[in-house]
């Protein structure tokens, strides 16, 4: 099974600026306004900073 980066918008409060934007290496993720952040799997290199670094668990690599 293939590891891949995904988003449980649930967890996430889409009320703010994500935080784990700014530490992904590759600028694989993305976000509009306030809305949850979107993922170009093209460039996801699956490091798992952007998951480590969100405070409310919304980004898991698994």
């Amino acid at each position: 099974m293939e590891t891949r980066l995904n988003i449980k918008k649930e967890n996430c409060p889409q009320n703010h600026k994500c935080p784990a934007v700014k530490v992904c290496p590759v600028g694989a993720l993305s976000q509009t306004e306030f809305e949850a952040p979107t993922i170009d799997y093209s460039k996801c290199i699956k490091c798992g900073k952007c998951s480590n670094f969100c405070p409310k668990k919304a980004l898991v690599l698994g």
